[in-house]
């Protein structure tokens, strides 16, 4: 058996979004708690995927090439969240305001193909965000959510993208391993 990467499916920002997000966030929350993940690794989760050998990454690739999507669509980031719960969270989110349930059925495309590739259900339900930071021990941010902040921008969404976890010692980095228009 081959070496195993650790794959999932996400809506990637775009560079254009991500610098206009990331001075939004400097000008709106300029000290985040926890381990701030960096600009470059932004992206919204559609599906964590997990170890996968070369031969189930090309039933996977095959499986989302044949995505048939409603095309591009926007969505507009909004208010900050947290996993499990404010008064004890790990992950600190931004949530989105607008473009949800196009966001949510992609997601469960992305699922149906997943799983005709041979790959177990997810158990979660979907619920979609772009996290921010993770908290290690666990945090009360209600403070923060208290405070309002609203990132307020669109951003466009026309492909998804199969990224690999590359794990190093500068911390985890994401590899585009292949991109899908919608």
């Amino acid at each position: 058996m081959g070496d195993l990467r650790r794959l999932f499916v996400a809506v990637d920002l775009g560079n254009e979004a991500r610098h206009r997000l990331a001075a939004v966030i400097a000008a709106g929350l300029p000290i985040l708690p926890g381990a701030v993940v960096p600009p470059a690794n932004w992206h919204i989760t559609l599906r964590f995927v997990g170890s996968a050998s070369a031969a189930e990454e090309d039933r996977l690739l095959f499986a989302l090439s044949e995505i048939d999507s409603e095309g591009p669509f926007e969505l507009r980031l909004g208010r900050l969240g947290a996993f499990p719960r404010a008064a004890k969270a790990t992950v600190l989110w931004l949530g989105i305001e607008e473009g949800q349930e196009h966001l949510a059925s992609l997601a469960h495309q992305v699922e149906e193909h997943i799983q005709a590739a041979g790959f177990s259900a997810e158990d979660r339900p979907f619920r979609g965000h772009l996290t921010l930071s993770r908290l290690r021990p666990a945090s009360d941010v209600r403070s923060i959510l208290d405070d309002g902040f609203n990132a307020g921008m669109t951003v466009p969404v026309g492909d998804i993208v199969v990224f690999a976890s590359i794990l190093g010692r500068g911390g985890t980095r994401y590899e585009a391993v292949d991109r899908f228009a919608l």
